[in-house]
Order: C-alpha cells, then sequence, then structure tokens
C-alpha cells in the first residue's frame, strides 16, 4: 500500500476549484484504483492524503488528461505553494470503527 500526501499554502479557492476536487476524486476512486482519499483545508491550508495498492496505479493517475489540467490549474490559480510525497505504508494499527472514507 502507498500514500500519496499532498500539502499546500492554497490562494482564494472558487466553485470551479471544489468542482474540479471532486471530480479528481471520483476519477481517481473509480478510474485508477485510488482506495481511499481524504482532504482537509483550513485557512489557507489544504492537504490531502490518498492510498493506493502500486506505484504503477499512482504513475497512470499522475498523467491522466483530465488530471494534468487540474494541475496546470492548481499551479496556475489555486496554489501558492505545494510538496508532493509518495510514501510506502509499512504498518497500520486500528481502533474502534473504520476512519475512512
Amino acid at each position: 500500500m502507498y500514500a500519496v500526501i499532498f500539502k499546500a499554502k492554497t490562494n482564494a479557492l472558487d466553485e470551479a476549484y471544489f468542482n474540479m476536487a471532486e471530480r479528481m476524486r471520483e476519477l481517481a476512486m473509480n478510474e485508477y484504483g485510488c482506495v481511499e482519499f481524504t482532504a482537509v483545508t483550513e485557512s489557507s491550508s489544504e492537504i490531502a492524503i490518498s492510498y493506493w495498492n502500486s506505484m504503477e496505479d499512482i504513475k497512470k493517475w499522475k498523467v491522466n488528461s483530465e488530471h494534468l489540467v487540474a494541475q496546470e490549474l492548481g499551479r496556475s490559480k489555486w496554489y501558492k505553494a505545494y510538496t508532493v510525497q509518495i510514501v510506502e505504508v509499512l504498518s497500520e494499527y486500528k481502533r474502534g470503527e473504520n476512519i475512512g472514507n
């Protein structure tokens, strides 16, 4: 299992941003094997964590044509700065109910 951690400092987020974010989540989960996606925006900070079964799925997702458009809009309009980390999940512990999506 892999996690993609996206952290950003945002500009003003408009309706187009939220529509695009919803579409990207839908596309990643339904067509590219994303198994869970969680995002939180607070003030001018955003963090999104998505979970994937393979690096191949992540690589295919990165070059999807709609995702490329979203990435360009993010760079030019919605984000002041961002970082992306891809990590391998080596261990997981749970207690209580599932808190994922």
